[in-house]
């Protein structure tokens, strides 16, 4: 498609702030993005934004119960993605918010911005994409997001996008030949694919790490935080001198 002055990859936008459209279908208001000609998020292919993370996020893995997928643009460039889908647990939701339902929260499960980006560039995309968000998934309610240990700064991303913090569990991951696997892959019986496979044959190799993970959230509007079962803390501050292998 040939771009238009003003245009983003999706549709066109001034220097005012707003949903894309598509411009091949001109009498549908569906939006498929949120920004302006130089800075937007918009929906792309599953396939496209599995092979970006694939090859730049640090886990090198995609999450397969993902269910929207986002391209951070700066002008025509595609610079960063963002996949958000369903929790490890799909239907913990009510663990987490008294009286969710699986179709009424989502989870970060995956972002990766290029360097080239500009600073703040990460807060900037979430915010973008929780506008896009509200207007695409209406029932959805609360977002929730971790940040990992592996990461440094400790969720600093989200807290200048606008989430709360609610808490740290420690996670146990298993390093093999230069890759991590959740636990889960060794504990739970239904784990049949082939990283469980892959991480059972080589235990006896592996390196059992446990890694602090925070959790964020983000609500879509102040009352839903009413059923929020963790309370909402401090940010935490890093200290890289704590290790809690």
């Amino acid at each position: 498609m040939e771009l238009l002055t003003g245009q983003t990859p999706f549709g066109v936008a001034g220097e005012d702030t707003g949903y894309l459209f598509n411009l091949d279908l001109p009498n549908n208001r569906d939006a498929i993005g949120f920004g302006n000609a130089a800075f937007s998020v918009a929906i792309i292919d599953r396939d496209i934004a599995n092979r970006i993370i694939k090859a730049n996020h640090y886990s090198r893995r995609v999450y397969s119960a993902s269910t929207l997928h986002l391209g951070v643009f700066i002008g025509v460039e595609m610079v960063g993605v963002l996949q958000y889908g369903f929790a490890m647990n799909p239907a913990s939701a009510d663990s987490v918010v008294a009286g969710t339902g699986m179709s009424e929260y989502l989870e970060l499960n995956r972002m990766w911005l290029s360097d080239a980006a500009p600073r703040n560039s990460e807060s900037k995309a979430l915010a973008f994409s929780i506008r896009l968000i509200r207007r695409i998934r209406p029932p959805v309610k609360w977002i929730q997001s971790f940040a990992d240990q592996r990461c440094g700064l400790f969720g600093t991303v989200y807290q200048a996008a606008g989430f709360t913090f609610h808490g740290e569990h420690l996670g146990i991951f298993w390093e093999l030949d230069g890759d991590f696997y959740h636990n889960s892959l060794v504990t739970n019986s239904k784990s049949k694919g082939p990283r469980a496979q892959t991480i059972r044959a080589g235990l006896d190799r592996a390196t059992r790490h446990k890694l602090r993970q925070f959790r964020y959230l983000r609500f879509l509007k102040p009352r839903f935080a009413k059923g929020c079962r963790y309370p909402v803390l401090p940010f935490p501050k890093p200290d890289y001198g704590v290790s809690v292998d």
